[in-house]
């Protein structure tokens, strides 16, 4: 499956936010944790509020927040967000990738993709991530038992 840049910083900047679930963090300061370009990040952010998985504020207490609980944010609904419908075409980034902070676990997921393919990013939430207690199916079949990666 070919994930796009698009994508992998849409995810990026949703798991930053998901590191702050009391508080906002705001276009600037997810810019520079995740080193996202700023055009890019203000459609990215417009496109997840508009998917529902981000709340926004205007003004000097403004900022931006998940709106649900990153426990019920799949990966795949980000993606969808930012991307339309999931498409199995080949390619991942590659295994090599390197993320800032909280996003230092996309690594493993891109290369559980690989292994099991488009179902992980049903699976894994955001709350997965930040928590780094990933579960994915022990095997490429529906229903597989789970285990940590």
């Amino acid at each position: 499956m070919q994930v796009s840049v698009r994508a992998d910083y849409a995810l990026r900047a949703a798991i930053q936010l998901a590191t702050v679930p009391e508080g906002r963090v705001t276009a600037v300061q997810l810019t520079h944790a995740q080193d996202i370009p700023d055009a890019l990040l203000a459609a990215i952010l417009t496109q997840l509020r508009r998917s529902n998985i981000a709340r926004s504020q205007r003004g000097p207490d403004g900022g931006f927040w998940l709106a649900r609980p990153a426990s019920e944010i799949s990966l795949a609904e980000v993606i969808r967000a930012v991307d339309g419908q999931l498409l199995g075409e080949p390619g991942s980034p590659p295994d090599n990738m390197t993320y800032p902070g909280p996003a230092e676990p996309l690594r493993r997921v891109w290369i559980a993709l690989r292994a099991f393919g488009p179902t992980v990013l049903e699976t894994i939430t955001l709350e997965d991530i930040v928590s780094g207690e990933l579960w994915l199916p022990s095997r490429p079949a529906p229903g597989g038992l789970k285990r940590p990666v």
